[in-house]
């Protein structure tokens, strides 16, 4: 049995890697990140090293917060962007516009040109950094089907965004053995604008959003956003956790510096093989966190993540060793990709897709924010208490956070697995098959229970349908023109027809058994049907089947105006 429990998993595993190739929009939006969070990690490497020898810890710590604090204003002022029409057309312009910034700062140090300039053009590179992981995290639900897809896409970004956290700073190290900073700077630029030209090729079938509006409705998106999360205190604590995740995250921008320099005495290239240190754990984290594809369990790993951010810095600040610095660094990494796929894959189940964007943009404001007060922090602890008290004390916050946290996150791995309940049985009806996860998990979340005795009618011919319904279980007869015309049972969908044609009701439905039925209001299912082109095209197809069956021989009066 569990030799048997193994193998499944190990095909989960296998298959979310292998379905994300296969589909070629996932595949170019997933190699774009790779390219852009490469780019991300190289440009840190770099900018930490001009910083230090700039003005030493405090000027990383300070360059640090002075690059994320205008991220953090504008990442959610600028995130309704993406939610207002095609996302991967706002990855574009933000990838394009970070690899000139980068690709500015490249020539400024190769002709050594003043420091302020290149934190200046560091800042920009920032903001449009914080911009693309929310258009991307709002991308990723739109290009899947199942809550079990958008896992597998989150896995493998997962794993990629490892990847970049080895390579990047890998390429930093190998480079600043052979070359200078400039030539780092020049390699994430082209990084960037990799990943620009590759989400030119996304090509998917988009929801259909309002107009968008004009002048000050961009601050009343930005507002809508916050409401989505005000109301949702599931939300909320996950927001609160990987704030403080990217506080120590922060941090280790400074500590990676004064750590390789100061404490283990290894020099710059020191600071390369300590963040490559994060990266190889990240790649065997993720490698293990492809396994949680199809667990109900990602709560509880997601806090795992949290603890395992904090609690190797503070044991590296016990022992200050190399050897063991670069072993309790790369448990860092294994936490990175737990929060990778957990977090997100929360995040967007937890989220109206119509603001999604927003959200994540809220999510990059306050990750911008905590990593700016994580390096300042981190600077002023090594200035007042020094290096392994700083570690100490940073590294902690983490791991108590998620202990305070760990019951309310299981209970959350409980609500999404009812959730994920209600989607499959919505996915067993042929016209709802077609539509993506943020449409019928919308569906789901309007669901309405109800309990039907038998030899009761649900659904009368004649009258005005307000609902559509799916059995949940037990048996109902259709009944048309005074004859039993089919049973339906569960996973069965019925009433679709009076709300696809403005009609009345064309047959009698009638519980045969104990009915238990999910009904759906009529607005909610004809915009969700109606508003993609495959769902429309199997409802309308399905709708001339059914009346062909058992369509009444005299025309029905229509309903009167609404």
């Amino acid at each position: 049995m569990a030799e048997a429990r193994g193998s499944g998993r190990l095909a989960l595993a296998a298959a979310a890697f292998t379905s994300n190739w296969r589909n070629p929009n996932l595949r170019r939006a997933q190699l774009s990140f790779l390219g852009a969070w490469t780019a991300e990690w190289a440009f840190t490497v770099a900018l930490g090293i001009v910083a230090y020898a700039d003005g030493g810890a405090l000027a990383v710590g300070l360059v640090g917060l002075l690059r994320m604090v205008p991220s953090a204003i504008l990442a959610p002022l600028l995130s309704p962007f993406a939610d207002r029409g095609r996302r991967e057309r706002v990855l574009v312009v933000v990838s394009a516009a970070r690899g000139v910034a980068t690709g500015a700062a490249a020539i400024t140090v190769a002709l050594a040109g003043p420091t302020l300039v290149v934190y200046a053009l560091a800042v920009l590179s920032t903001i449009a950094a914080t911009l693309f992981r929310p258009a991307h995290s709002a991308l990723l639900p739109t290009l899947c089907r199942t809550g079990h897809e958008l896992t597998s896409a989150n896995v493998v970004r997962g794993m990629l965004d490892s990847v970049a956290t080895l390579v990047g700073p890998l390429l930093a190290t190998v480079l600043l053995a052979v070359a200078d900073v400039s030539v780092v700077f020049a390699v994430a630029a082209g990084a960037s604008i990799w990943a620009a030209l590759l989400l030119l090729r996304v090509r998917y079938d988009g929801a259909p959003r309002a107009a968008a509006p004009r002048g000050p409705g961009l601050l009343r998106e930005a507002a809508d956003g916050i409401r989505a999360v005000a109301g949702r205190p599931d939300l909320q604590l996950i927001l609160v956790l990987a704030a403080a995740q990217s506080l120590t995250r922060g941090a280790l921008t400074v500590f990676s510096v004064v750590v390789a320099i100061e404490l283990l005495r290894t020099g710059e290239p020191g600071v390369g093989a300590l963040m490559a240190a994060v990266g190889v754990g990240a790649v065997a984290g993720s490698l293990a966190a492809s396994f949680l594809v199809g667990s109900g369990r990602l709560g509880g790993w997601f806090a795992l993540g949290v603890a395992l951010w904090g609690l190797p810095l503070a044991l590296v600040g016990v022992f200050p060793e190399q050897a063991a610095a670069l072993v309790l660094l790369a448990f860092i990494g294994v936490g990175n990709a737990l929060i990778d796929v957990a977090g997100f894959t929360l995040i967007g189940r937890l989220a109206p897709d119509e603001v999604l964007a927003r959200v994540f943009g809220i999510l990059e404001s306050l990750v911008a924010v905590s990593i700016g007060v994580g390096a300042l922090l981190a600077s002023a602890l090594v200035q007042w208490f020094g290096v392994e008290a700083a570690l100490i004390a940073i590294g902690l916050l983490c791991p108590v956070l998620a202990l305070v946290a760990w019951r309310r996150l299981r209970r959350l791995d409980r609500a999404v697995g009812d959730l994920d309940g209600a989607i499959h049985l919505l996915q067993r009806v042929p016209m709802l098959a077609p539509l993506p996860l943020p449409a019928i998990e919308q569906l789901a979340r309007g669901l309405e229970a109800i309990a039907v005795p038998a030899g009761q009618a649900v659904i009368t011919e004649g009258e005005i349908g307000d609902r559509f319904y799916v059995v949940e279980s037990g048996h109902a007869d259709v009944v048309g023109d005074g004859r039993v015309v089919a049973t339906l049972a569960e996973g069965d969908g019925f009433g679709e027809i009076a709300l696809l044609r403005r009609t009345r009701r064309t047959a009698t439905v009638r519980a045969s058994t104990a009915l238990r039925l999910r009904a759906i209001d009529a607005e909610r299912f004809l915009l969700a049907v109606l508003g993609y082109a495959p769902s429309t095209e199997a409802a309308l197809a399905h709708v001339g089947d059914e009346l062909d069956r058992y369509g009444p021989r005299e025309p029905l009066e229509e309903p009167p105006a609404p």
